[in-house]
């Protein structure tokens, strides 16, 4: 097949469209940016594409709850195609808003029996909006976004990002599964909730990204759009010669690798 075609959507308030298309168009894929109402007036409108990405931003300036809008329009409409594109092997990405987004649809997480989620993003304990660059690691996941990750340093910009699950069985058969595929980490990777700035949220056992069962749908906090050359990176001179490119490449270039082998 040719360069995958990437599905970008946008909605009021999303901002960070433009820069995630082109991250994807620079790993080799083929990004169009879509506005929600064109999706919603055509729910398989992205059949024809391989990755669907929620970028970041505030979409409809996180009325409610942090992009309870958006998933509330595709659990009402989308909700059929959305799983028709899953079940087809192919890709999905949410980045902080976009995250709020897929965990809140429910497409990222599987419901309880009685239809309750078993997981959300929280306001941060600090209850602030947060912003500034953290480290990162890949924990023992079969996440296709981080084939190949160990460690990463990426930039998050969020209020609500504190990822809470309904008790610690939910959450100990999530790690079991591999799901709490992307952690905040200091020089350890450790279920014990780091402190603040570590873990600049709160997050139950520092959870930054969260995958699903399959590892094709994928939401994360920190925002690796904003770090794909080494140039982003606030100490980018020390790290020169020592890195090709930013650290959040990767998940882009893993995404188009995807459906080259």
């Amino acid at each position: 097949m040719g360069r995958p075609r990437v599905f970008i959507v946008r909605a009021p308030g999303t901002n960070c469209d433009m820069e995630t298309a082109y991250a994807f168009e620079k790993a080799g894929a083929a990004p169009e940016v879509f506005h929600l109402n064109r999706w919603l007036e055509s729910p398989h409108r992205a059949d024809d594409f391989q990755i669907i990405c929620f970028p970041g931003g505030f979409s409809f300036g996180d009325d409610v709850a942090a992009g309870r809008m958006v998933a509330a329009r595709m659990q009402r409409l989308l909700q059929d195609a959305l799983r028709s594109f899953v079940d087809q092997d192919r890709l999905v990405l949410g980045i902080c808003n976009g995250f709020q987004i897929l965990i809140k649809s429910g497409l990222l997480l599987k419901n309880d029996e009685e239809g309750r989620p078993v997981a959300t993003l929280d306001w941060n304990d600090h209850g602030r909006y947060e912003d500034r660059w953290v480290k990162t690691a890949a924990d023992r996941t079969h996440c296709v976004f981080l084939r190949g990750v160990e460690r990463m340093e990426l930039p998050i910009a969020h209020a609500e990002g504190k990822f809470a699950a309904v008790n610690q069985e939910t959450l100990n058969t999530l790690k079991a599964n591999g799901q709490l595929a992307l952690r905040y980490v200091d020089d350890r990777l450790t279920d014990e909730v780091l402190p603040f700035p570590v873990n600049p949220n709160g997050s139950m056992m520092n959870v930054a990204g969260v995958c699903d069962e399959t590892g094709r749908v994928f939401g994360l906090m920190p925002h690796p759009e904003r770090h794909i050359d080494v140039t982003h990176h606030p100490a980018w001179t020390r790290r020169r010669g020592h890195c090709e490119q930013g650290d959040g490449m990767v998940i882009f270039e893993n995404a188009v690798e995807y459906f080259e082998s």
